[in-house]
Order: C-alpha cells, then structure tokens, then sequence
C-alpha cells in the first residue's frame, strides 16, 4: 500500500503540482488548504507524514505543528516561505522532523520526505536494547526510557539519540551526524543538531543546563557518555 502524505499549504496549484509529483513517485498524496483543515484531515485518516507550510490563513504551520505533536507523532516536513534560520530552528523545537525553504526542487523535498520516513521505519539494532545506567533505548519500539519512564521526542531525535549511543565514548561532529540522519544537501553550518540535542537533553537529562549524558565537546561536535549514570 501507498504511504499516504498529507500537504497542508493554502497554495493551491503548488499543492495540486506536489500531488501529482508524489503520487509519480510511489506515494498517496491528499491536501489541506488551512491549518484546521489539515487537523481535521489528520485526525480523520493519520498520514504518513505531513508536509506543513508555515504560512497559512488561519493559524501558522508553527500553532499547527505544535498541536500535531500533542497528539500525534507523524513525521513533519516543514515548508519555510523565507528560509530563515529563526523559522527553521522554531520548527524544529515544535517537533518538526526537517524543513525545506521554498522555493524548492520537488526532488530535494522527495529525497527529504524519504528520508524522515526511512528513519521513522527503520530499526536499526532492532533485536538490541541499549542500557547505560537509568537510561534506556530500544530501536524496535523507538522508544527512549529513563527509570521506565518514556522520554518525548521526535522521531528525528530519537534517531540523534541512537546515533551518539551507537558511538558511546567516541565524539561525533555536528556534520558526521548530519550525514547520519539527513544526507546530502544540507547546510555545514545549519544549527539544527544543535536544536536537536538540546530537546534530547531535556527529555533524559535531570539538569539539562548541565548534562551528563550528552557532553558538549567545543569546537567538535558531542559524546555520549557512556558511564554517566554508573559513576554517580
């Protein structure tokens, strides 16, 4: 079955051409002309993955994003009409899972698209839970835990988290783990990773404003720390 994509933008014929573009591509693509329209139709039939333009009539794709994630944790692509990094770091502290600045090429949002919902399927060390004291990750159910509890975040982050787990004790640059989660064809500068560690941090931290699990290193990148929990 067609993943089904639910474009939420009140530009109508760029929507009808990004139907037809998806639906050329293997995908099952329906529209929403207004930020209401877009929650009804989500909380109708949940997509897939929901492309959302920040400019919208009634409500803007930030208010919107932010009502999504209160419900629901579909994969969002973000549609940035000036491309600021203001706008794209506020997306993605909403929950947004990537963004894309218009204009665009229907390409990079396909290989974008792609991407959010590879990451959202994929296992990875599916058979593995990973444990480091109180905290744990489990890939199969995409799920991060602190003394049982579930930690909330994206599914952008949780693939952040299992990459600098993966690479326990092993400092990652801001660019290796933009190549680990978004590919080709993105900003070396883009502080998006840093937006990222910083909601990861306040969901498994106890003091997110001095972590001891995910370790700035200046100038490098981060490092999971392995034996953050056991040396307590």
């Amino acid at each position: 079955m067609a993943e089904q994509i639910l474009i939420v933008d009140d530009d109508t014929r760029l929507s009808a051409m990004l139907c037809d573009y998806l639906s050329d591509n293997g995908f099952a693509a329906r529209t929403a002309a207004s930020a209401l329209a877009g929650l009804d139709e989500i909380r109708r039939k949940a997509p897939d993955a929901v492309i959302l333009d920040v400019m919208l009539p009634d409500l803007d794709g930030f208010e919107t994003c932010r009502r999504i994630r209160a419900g629901s944790d579909v994969p969002i692509l973000m549609l940035t009409a000036k491309g600021e990094e203001t706008d794209r770091i506020v997306g993605l502290e909403l929950g947004a899972d990537d963004y894309l600045p218009k204009p665009f090429n229907p390409r990079e949002l396909l290989a974008r698209l792609r991407a959010i919902l590879r990451r959202r399927g994929s296992g990875g060390n599916a058979d593995r839970v990973m444990r480091f004291g109180r905290l744990e990750i489990d890939p199969a159910s995409r799920v991060a835990r602190v003394d049982g509890r579930d930690c909330a975040m994206t599914g952008h982050q949780f693939d952040l988290l299992v990459a600098l787990a993966e690479n326990a004790g092993r400092t990652l640059s801001r660019e290796r783990l933009m190549d680990r989660l978004k590919g080709e064809g993105f900003e070396a500068f883009d502080r998006s990773v840093d937006v990222h560690v910083s909601r990861i941090r306040a969901a498994i931290e106890d003091d997110p404003r001095h972590p001891k699990r995910i370790i700035t290193v200046r100038g490098a990148g981060y490092v999971f720390a392995r034996r953050q929990d056991e040396e307590r």
